[in-house]
């Protein structure tokens, strides 16, 4: 099971980078999204499956489940999502304003 999330992380990085290197922004935030879902999947496999009790010292005496990972996971999730609508306004704003949502249009004057 491990090796499939190994190998579904690989194909969800490459498609992000592939839409990074896109020209058009709408790409490129959904590069950055599909990127920082394949991180988060990096975390859940790295981190593995632990049975084991609460961690609290009262309630058992055997291995604790260690929820740092799922922690990690979750600060990642609300940063991704935010940053994500961040750059889908900014994207819109110079849309609005410029007309068009290519990078090679948006660079600036064409006699620089």
């Amino acid at each position: 099971m491990e090796s499939l999330m190994v190998v579904l992380v690989g194909i969800l990085v490459s498609i992000g980078t592939y839409l990074i290197l896109s020209r058009h922004i709408i790409r490129v935030i959904l590069g950055t999204a599909i990127l920082s879902h394949a991180v988060h999947l990096l975390i859940l496999t790295v981190g593995g499956l632990k049975k084991g009790g609460v961690p609290l010292l009262s309630q058992s005496d055997g291995p604790f489940t260690d929820a740092l990972p799922q922690a990690l996971i979750l600060t990642a999730i609300v940063i991704s999502f935010a940053t994500t609508a961040f750059l889908l306004v900014l994207a819109y704003r110079a849309y609005k304003k410029n007309g068009s949502a290519d990078f090679r249009e948006l660079r600036g004057m064409s006699d620089e």
